[in-house]
């Protein structure tokens, strides 16, 4: 069955992060093509995929276009776009997408399909905060999903040069939990391919976590223009942020997926990480839009599912709109 053949492999959002898993997938032996427009799409074509790791530059040929009919039908979709721009992508993808495709999205914050096959009381509900239409589900159905937690740091660049600074993790997880056959097959491909990969029981949980850390620094930090060392080092933000980790820890044990650490025990993994910009306030000086729905807004939806009352969240996530709608990135109400 093609389903656990992933010989076809599709980057849409060749960015930092796909663009880095669309270089060691090459280098595995997979057929990469990408989906990419202007200035990337041309340096693709010219130059191919490129990726700088320590003091070694690696290239691969892929095929790039920005027309997905062009590409085909591809055993392995991965989907590393920001957030914002997921529903134009979606309406786009519908080519690559044949019976057997299976797509990894591997991005930041609580996904469409987080509540499929899981969530205890809310089980199965739709997200009207990350996908108000509907849209996204339609064009890239449940069936073909399966999660994915990054954990590594990389930038871009270039268009089509990516930089990998550290870390190599990808968890991957079917929705259901469940150890099916196509799943492990993706699992054995990352592994080949280079990655520290991990099979997930639960990929939910994995993506709660993540976003248990980056939903809070990633918007302060936006507003303020610090780095991660100085937000911790100020005791009054850092007290602010531990309660809306509170806030989202009581809804993941309502949801099915609690988390055993205090907020001060996540701090403390964040300060080893030194002085750095988050993803957000690179957005931000870079004017791009930012991700505030799929990070902080879906947390606020699920609390009222779940009926937990989320006031540092509903704080946090106001003046971070706030402040990206005076900026232009971040949609007017």
């Amino acid at each position: 069955m093609s389903a656990v053949n992933f010989h076809k492999v599709a980057i849409v959002g060749a960015g930092a992060i796909g663009g880095w898993m669309g270089v060691h997938l090459a280098r595995a032996g997979a057929q990469v093509s990408v989906l990419a427009r202007g200035d990337t799409l041309q340096a693709l074509q010219k130059n191919g995929l490129q990726m700088h790791q320590g003091s070694e530059l690696h290239t691969v040929p892929v095929q790039a276009s920005q027309d997905a009919a062009a590409l085909g039908v591809q055993d392995l979709v991965v989907i590393s776009v920001k957030a914002p721009a997921l529903a134009s992508v979606a309406a786009q993808v519908g080519p690559l997408i044949g019976p057997h495709t299976v797509v990894l999205t591997a991005m930041n914050g609580v996904p469409w399909w987080f509540l499929q096959g899981f969530g205890g009381p809310v089980e199965g509900r739709s997200l009207s905060s990350v996908d108000p239409d509907g849209s996204i589900a339609r064009a890239l159905p449940a069936a073909h999903i399966i999660g994915c937690v990054v954990h590594a740091s990389c930038s871009v660049d270039a268009p089509g040069v990516i930089r990998h600074h550290f870390g190599d993790g990808l968890i991957v997880g079917e929705p259901s939990g469940q150890a099916t056959p196509r799943v492990q097959a993706l699992h054995a491909l990352l592994q080949k391919a280079g990655f520290n990969a991990t099979l997930s029981p639960q990929i939910q949980k994995d993506i709660w976590y993540k976003l248990w850390g980056n939903m809070t620094v990633n918007p302060v930090s936006a507003i303020t223009g610090a780095t991660t060392d100085r937000i911790l080092d100020d005791e009054l933000v850092r007290g602010f942020i531990s309660n809306v980790m509170l806030e989202a820890k009581t809804i993941g044990e309502r949801i099915g997926i609690p988390i055993a650490q205090a907020p001060e025990d996540r701090h403390a993994m964040t300060r080893k990480l030194g002085a750095f910009k988050t993803s957000m306030l690179q957005d931000v000086q870079a004017g791009k839009p930012v991700e505030l729905d799929a990070l902080v807004s879906a947390v606020r939806e699920l609390g009222q599912l779940t009926q937990v009352a989320t006031p540092f969240t509903d704080a946090l996530l106001g003046l971070s709109r706030l402040h990206a709608r005076g900026l232009g990135l971040y949609p007017a109400q």
